[in-house]
């Protein structure tokens, strides 16, 4: 039993820890910070320099641009 409520104990003190290093992750960036920020190569998951041609030529069959990722540097100066 005492073993059952230090595992309790032990979870709690783990999701608060996980809870604060999450919330300390969050930052404010200025609008002219974000369009560096919005560049393909800050992306995790894609090489913006081997997708930028793929993308070129999905803009072109489909007619549209936009809409692959961030756009925009928040300033309205894209």
């Amino acid at each position: 039993m005492r073993a059952l409520v230090n595992l309790e104990r032990l979870a709690v003190a783990a999701s608060l820890a996980l809870g604060a290093l999450a919330l300390g992750g969050c930052a404010t960036v200025a609008p002219e910070q974000r369009a560096v920020l919005a560049d393909p190569t800050m992306q995790f998951d894609n090489d913006g320099k081997h997708e930028a041609p793929l993308h070129h030529a999905l803009e072109n069959r489909e007619g549209a641009m936009g809409g692959t990722g961030v756009q925009g540097g928040g300033c309205g100066c894209n």
